[in-house]
């Protein structure tokens, strides 16, 4: 066991959990001062519920021995064969419980990242209930088919290093199929602007989670060395490359934004992702550029047919994660990582068609199943709050607290 991968891997869990409180700044800043505390509640509140859930159960479900290539079996419940040594399986130089905790984290942030679709309009209850089943039925198979052992995608050696698939595209399509079911936000289909609250707190959202996305991807390395700094590079890079985009494309059209700004960084971060420990550090650039510029697009899109996915989950994390898990296919080398391949640049189109189909496959599982979870809590206990509710906001209506004293808007 190794004294400085297991740092690592500690410290780079803790990156990850401070990426969750970072994404509540980033969200919150986006919506309406009346829905800021709510819509943070989204993210603080997961940090607690996914966090015992992913102990009880959650990690053996994602990581235990593999039923049949779909679920892992009941082997780590409650941390049961969880200890301080190496799994065997899941890092050869770092303590079981390391691996777990890691990994926990990331199950946390993709139950937070979907919530960017439903702002400003979803019953606290009914996404507590959603959260527990999804996270059961949706994020925990969908770990287990890519990450653990006799995964029927690992099988089929679909690469996805950090989550391209596991945690962005899951979570996009996740929030399209929700923001669909709960219908556009009060006066959205009219036309009624519905500006930012604070674009500081989205910057300094951004911020966190650009530093918290190293620990995310180099993490994943498992290992202090060589991989994790190729990793870190990788990552680094995409998030510029993202955010300079994102910034021209803004100013060719009118003037750089702020806000543009800060979503081409994220969207440069969730592309490189599934890659970031496949590819050459340099081809962090065309995935940076790449996740802007479909990460607009979808966005003018997404726009144009009214569809009021308020945050744009499906955009940045749906789409451009997507484009990050195809471009893996494309620059991957063995030269980076032996447990790799040589991608499409190589000559090789196998492994650029292995992405194309794993990843197609997660997301149309992740929104169908959401269709059905949604459709039956919407049906029991109601996905929406009353318009009245709505109105006054939902931070009032729903923990009867506002951000800010004076009048909301």
């Amino acid at each position: 066991m190794s004294a400085g991968d297991t740092a690592w891997i500690l410290t780079s869990a803790a990156m990850v959990m401070f990426m969750t409180p970072g994404l509540a700044l980033f969200y919150g800043g986006m919506v309406r001062p009346k829905n800021i505390l709510s819509t943070m509640m989204l993210s603080f509140s997961v940090i607690g519920l996914i966090g015992i859930l992913w102990v009880l159960y959650g990690y053996s479900l994602g990581f235990a021995p593999d039923m049949a290539g779909i679920i892992g079996k009941l082997d780590f419940v409650c941390l049961t064969n969880v200890g301080q040594e190496p799994s065997g399986t899941y890092g050869s130089t770092v303590p079981h419980l390391a691996f777990m905790a890691f990994q926990a984290m990331f199950a946390i942030i993709a139950v937070a990242l979907w919530t960017g679709g439903v702002v400003e309009r979803i019953k606290f209850s009914a996404f507590i209930a959603f959260a527990v089943l999804w996270f059961t039925l949706v994020y925990c198979p969908v770990a287990h088919w890519v990450w653990g052992d006799g995964g029927w995608l690992a099988r089929m050696r679909v690469l996805d290093f950090a989550g391209g698939a596991v945690v962005h595209v899951n979570a996009g399509m996740t929030a399209l199929a929700l923001a669909l079911l709960l219908r556009p936000r009060k006066g959205y289909s009219d036309g009624e602007i519905m500006e930012p609250g604070s674009i500081p707190l989205v910057m300094l959202g951004a911020g966190i989670l650009w530093f918290g996305w190293f620990g995310f991807n180099a993490g994943s390395a498992l290992i202090s060395g060589g991989l994790a700094s190729s990793a870190f590079v990788a990552t680094h890079l995409s998030a510029a490359s993202g955010a300079l985009t994102w910034m021209v494309i803004g100013w060719l059209r009118r003037r750089p934004s702020a806000l543009g700004l800060a979503t081409g960084a994220v969207a440069g971060l969730v592309a490189v992702t599934p890659a970031a420990g496949f590819v050459p550090p340099l081809a962090g650039i065309p995935i940076g550029i790449g996740a802007s510029v479909i990460g607009y697009c979808c966005i003018l899109l997404r726009t144009r047919r009214r569809v009021d996915e308020s945050l744009d989950v499906w955009a940045i994390h749906g789409m451009a994660g997507l484009w990050g898990a195809i471009a893996t296919g494309i620059f991957a080398s063995l030269a980076v990582n032996s447990d790799g391949v040589n991608g499409l640049i190589y000559g090789n189109a196998a492994p650029f068609l292995r992405q194309i189909a794993g990843t197609a496959a997660v997301a149309a599982f992740a929104f169908v199943a959401t269709l059905g979870l949604g459709k039956l809590l919407d049906v029991t206990i109601g996905l929406r709050v009353k318009v009245e509710e709505e109105t006054v906001g939902l931070d009032i209506s729903q923990h009867g607290e506002r951000a800010y004293g004076g009048i909301l808007r």
